[in-house]
């Protein structure tokens, strides 16, 4: 493997899976979810029926549901069991951590000077600002969409516990956060991650788990730095991901980002 072709590996199996979990369990809850929220327009009952009608949408959208807070809670012991058992503290700070950290404010700001010409490239080490703030954002979203949804779901339990009124800030929080995330999703997040011109059509690390030796280098310069410097680069290096792989992440991502772009023009259009 030559230094300029060789891939460096960046997510396990696993990982990929999760990530797969995550955004088809998204994109049905959205799919589901945007006929109610939208259900004086005209495209709302097609999109219904297209889905074999309302009761069945809300059905489908529970299944959707139980999928997204079982791979949260399979990541959340995930996270307790490697603090806890295998300590690694790296998870809460340093630059393998998702928690937000000095550095970060300080590369924003840099980032932004970098834009205007004003300053270099900021060195990103394995996660960037914009990737951390991606990742609290489905946290917050889990908390409250999620926290909603539930009250929702479970009236008569929770009613042992709530006032009624905490059902109608619900039902409101539910469709709102919802809304936001979806609108949040489909724009920035697909920018970021699939139409920036150095990752346009689409990046497909999430697809193979690992990325060029160069592009690395080049996005990550701090991280690849730090690589080089402990080994972990040459343990790391595999051969490109083979055809078949890339093709499926293609078509998979492909369909993904082509659903939710419709998506965001119905929200678009039942908005305005």
């Amino acid at each position: 493997m030559t230094s300029g072709v060789r891939h460096i590996s960046r997510f396990k199996p696993y990982q990929r899976a999760m990530h797969l979990i995550l955004f088809t369990s998204f994109l049905g809850l959205a799919a589901t979810g945007l006929p109610l929220m939208f259900s004086d327009r005209p495209w709302a009952g097609t999109l219904a029926r297209g889905l074999g009608g309302i009761q069945v949408a809300g059905v489908l959208h529970r299944m959707f549901a139980f999928m997204l807070l079982a791979l949260f809670a399979a990541h959340v012991a995930e996270l307790i069991w490697r603090l806890t058992r295998r300590r690694e503290h790296g998870l809460l700070w340093g630059p393998s951590s998702m928690v937000p950290q000095p550095r970060d404010a300080a590369q924003m700001w840099q980032h932004v000077l970098w834009f205007v010409g004003k300053a270099e490239r900021p060195r990103f080490d394995r996660f960037t600002y914009w990737e951390k703030f991606d990742y609290w954002a489905v946290v917050w979203g889990m908390v409250i969409i999620g926290g909603s949804g539930l009250l929702l779901w479970f009236p008569e339990f929770f009613a042992t516990f709530f006032p009624g009124w905490i059902y109608n800030v619900a039902l409101i929080l539910h469709g709102e956060e919802a809304l936001l995330a979806t609108g949040f999703i489909f724009t920035i997040h697909f920018f970021n991650s699939h139409f920036r011109p150095e990752k346009f059509p689409m990046d497909m690390v999430m697809f193979t788990g690992r990325v060029r030796e160069d592009e690395l280098r080049h996005e990550r310069p701090a991280e690849y730095a730090r690589m080089a410097a402990d080994g972990s680069l040459e343990r790391l290096a595999r051969p490109a991901a083979p055809a078949w792989q890339v093709l499926a992440g293609r078509v998979v991502g492909g369909a993904a980002v082509a659903v939710g772009l419709v998506l965001l023009v119905l929200i678009l259009v039942g908005t305005y």
